[in-house]
């Protein structure tokens, strides 16, 4: 059972809930997930199966896309809303302008403090392990570059702003909302959270659990997965022989009728079996860097 999966998560599961969900249901133990989502965010939510987990190294400086809502007039323990408020509750609002001008703040690289409640390792443990027994000091989170590449804010309705936002990995829009909050002087917290896309996974190839599930009874799951020659797109894809395949699952090194002068190819055997990513040595030579299926 190799392939891709793009599961649509529902509110208030995990990303490892879904991760169970989807290893009960096709019985294999093999199944990851490309970034995960936070229990009340909802969206796109890409799981590699199979020998195919190992595509999860290409996908670790995989963008992001968001929307969302920011809720204004108190902070929270998460900064989102699943957590307790943590400063008084406000009756002022801020105004779309007073919004707008602030989110420049917000875009590009820009220095940013993981939530506490987040799988930041801190001391090799989980912040948000360390934040529900009272052992995470405030100053043990400390702030990194990340970048938010566009941020840009729809409309106001009474004391939440919607926005759409694309992000660099390792971005918590969480603690975008909690500091917009600090800036205005009325606290903030994220109100709700969509993922739209991930890399080349967007929406359109999303399922719903009860969807993938009702094809896994019918035989019909395999049509779900992403087809193979969509995955990494910024690779060219290269097809071997039964020569060339029988070096490749071996391990040793194999001359590709490769025309680009790309330095990694994704290698077929035929039109649907992704069978390596391969690292070119010389001309048309590629060493297999990455192998899927072998004898």
């Amino acid at each position: 059972m190799n392939g891709v999966l793009v599961i649509d998560k529902p509110e208030g599961m995990t990303s490892h809930d879904v991760v169970h969900r989807v290893r009960k249901l096709l019985g294999e133990r093999s199944v990851g997930h490309l970034g995960t989502l936070d229990p009340m965010a909802t969206g796109v939510l890409p799981l590699v199966l199979g020998k195919l987990t190992r595509l999860a190294q290409f996908y670790t400086s995989a963008e992001k896309t968001y929307r969302g809502h920011i809720r204004f007039g108190f902070a929270t323990t998460t900064y989102d809303a699943d957590g307790e408020p943590t400063t008084p509750i406000s009756s002022a609002r801020p105004s779309l302008d007073e919004v707008c001008n602030l989110a420049p703040r917000f875009r590009g690289p820009i220095q940013q403090t993981p939530p506490p409640f987040s799988a930041k390792k801190i001391r090799g443990v989980p912040a948000y392990k360390l934040a529900r027994i009272g052992k995470l000091a405030e100053d043990e989170l400390k702030p990194t570059t990340v970048e938010i590449k566009e941020f840009n804010l729809l409309s106001m309705e009474n004391d939440c702003v919607a926005f759409e936002a694309r992000v660099a990995s390792g971005t918590y829009m969480r603690s975008v909302a909690h500091e917009m909050g600090q800036w205005l002087g009325m606290g903030a917290h994220l109100a709700s959270l969509r993922r739209t896309e991930v890399a080349e996974f967007a929406l359109a190839d999303a399922h719903r659990l009860e969807e993938f599930e009702t094809a896994v009874k019918e035989g019909k799951d395999g049509e779900l997965f992403v087809h193979p020659r969509r995955l990494l797109p910024a690779l060219p894809p290269v097809t071997a022989d039964d020569e060339g395949a029988g070096r490749i699952r071996a391990g040793r090194a194999v001359n590709l009728p490769e025309l680009s002068r790309a330095p990694l190819v994704k290698v077929f055997y035929g039109q649907n079996e992704l069978i390596c990513i391969a690292e070119r040595v010389a001309g048309t030579l590629f060493q297999p860097k990455c192998v899927f299926i072998r004898n």
